[in-house]
């Protein structure tokens, strides 16, 4: 798993300029995903509709900062929990970003490297960070050893570490041992690198692998259907994107795609580990990221949209033994289904939010006419969700109780609004998504009766978001003095 890829950035799928190679060894390994949504396109709501196979709806996580009740009282088991319960050996390494922080999601064998840290202690705790520490003393003076954060939130870094003692080699180092252990059981694995979430800083050599004059510009849309969405308007002031040029945007674009093909060349050592095994051809091997990135696209950037390239990610499914490689499979598709085709595999499907990926993939099950996104409190002004259907995608706002509605197969950059020109379908979509509101207790609030609910237009304050997380305490000769 990565965070905040884009599902348009690999080689084999079309991406350009990208370099992907072991992303295009697991496209040749199986299924490749075209249509596969982060109903909640943001980190934590995404990452526990994995673990629990439920949506927002259920498990009560809308956003980043809104802590809902009891998501196992709620939802059931964890996706581990099951996994061990069915006879796996599990072990879980990298970002989790749960709440509270080291919740325990069931792995017998749990490690960290996270993203943000709230005070020494936790910083000193990370997984990552101690084994940093172990290899050397000359990164000790880092206030964040996954890049600068503060107002290079998005601009355009070097990692301070080599390639061979950052985060993704951690996570690598860690894998390969897991995969490598055999105690008779089969194995489960959930590995999550916190890149290419910014900041955009790969290392050497990864960071001038790509010529930003080589990189496409951000596409800008119809400026009324981008400034729909106020909440857009909020994240780029929140950390410092407003004002980034069309040439800085190319540059960000290139230090992200150098994050990208960082992570690819460590994967290729994790499939090299898988393949080393007698039973590599009946292990199932799923990748995929929690949401997107706007990267410029429709004036924005950061995720929490319903736009293609915030929610729609990359997910790519291969199991040799049983399907065979090289194919596509274009129908609607959810994180939350990676739940029950875990646990399908094991032998004992449980869908819970999610369809039967194995049944549809064995061409014996329909896949799901219909996906619903949600995001924001239901029953305030920041709710917004989204239907897909066919080619359609309807996109309810409820400040200023706006709507949108594409064809994303005819306009992939979602640049037209044909909510004038077909009112049937956008009618129809509404009623899909009233229904799934009020199918659901944490849901109902959106709704005004049987309507919507609305909001007056209101622009939602311009804030920052405060990047600062450890303060400098030494520089490796001994602590800072006023």
């Amino acid at each position: 798993m990565t965070d905040q890829q884009r599902f348009d950035t690999i080689a084999a799928l079309g991406a350009s300029p990208a370099i992907t190679p072991n992303l295009d060894r697991l496209v040749a390994r199986g299924f490749a995903f075209t249509n596969a949504y982060s109903t909640c396109p943001v980190c934590v709501p995404a990452r526990y509709g994995i673990m629990t196979g439920r949506e927002p709806s259920l498990t009560g996580w809308f956003s980043n900062w809104q802590q809902p009740p009891d998501v196992r009282a709620n939802c059931g088991s964890y996706l581990a929990e099951e996994m061990k319960a069915r006879g796996y050996r599990t072990f879980g390494l990298g970002k989790f970003h749960t709440e509270p922080r080291h919740e325990p999601l069931g792995f017998e064998v749990h490690e960290y490297s996270e993203e943000l840290w709230t005070n020494e202690a936790e910083y000193l705790g990370d997984d990552y960070v101690r084994w940093l520490r172990g290899k050397t003393t000359a990164f000790n003076h880092l206030e964040q050893v996954h890049g600068e954060r503060t107002d290079m939130y998005y601009g355009a870094q070097c990692r301070p570490q080599p390639a061979e003692l950052t985060g993704e080699a951690w996570l690598t180092e860690r894998a390969t041992e897991e995969i490598a252990r055999q105690d008779g059981r089969p194995y489960f694995g959930f590995l999550s690198f916190v890149q290419p979430h910014p900041p955009l800083a790969p290392p050497i050599p990864y960071n001038r692998l790509f010529n930003p004059d080589d990189m496409p510009s951000p596409v800008p849309g119809d400026p009324e259907i981008d400034a729909a969405d106020d909440y857009l308007g909020w994240m780029n002031h929140a950390v410092w994107a407003e004002d980034i040029s069309p040439g800085q945007a190319r540059q960000l674009r290139a230090r992200y795609s150098g994050a990208i093909t960082f992570i690819d060349a460590c994967l290729g050592r994790i499939l090299d580990a898988v393949e080393s095994r007698p039973d590599a051809a009946n292990t199932v091997i799923c990748f995929f990221a929690d949401h997107g990135d706007h990267m410029g696209d429709h004036r924005a950037w950061q995720k929490e949209s319903f736009f293609e390239a915030s929610c729609r990610v990359p997910m790519l499914v291969s199991w040799p033994s049983r399907w065979p490689g090289h194919r596509r499979f274009d129908g609607l598709a959810s994180l939350t289904d990676l739940f029950g085709l875990a646990t399908g595999v094991a032998g004992e499907a449980e869908q819970r939010d999610g369809q039967d990926l194995v049944g549809v993939l064995d061409g014996c099950m329909a896949p799901r006419e219909s996906l619903c996104g949600m995001f924001g409190s239901p029953g305030t002004n920041q709710f917004k969700a989204m239907v897909r259907c066919g080619d359609w995608k309807y996109l309810w706002l409820a400040n200023g109780g706006r709507e949108l509605l594409f064809n994303v197969r005819q306009n992939p950059g979602e640049s037209v609004n044909r909510l004038t020109d077909d009112p049937d379908v956008a009618t129809r979509l509404r009623s899909v998504l009233i229904e799934r509101l009020a199918a659901r207790p944490l849901t109902r609030p959106a709704l005004a009766g049987d309507a919507l609910r609305a909001f007056p237009f209101a622009p939602f304050p311009r804030v920052r978001i405060k990047q600062f997380g450890r303060g400098v305490t030494d520089f490796g000769q001994g602590p800072i003095r006023a």
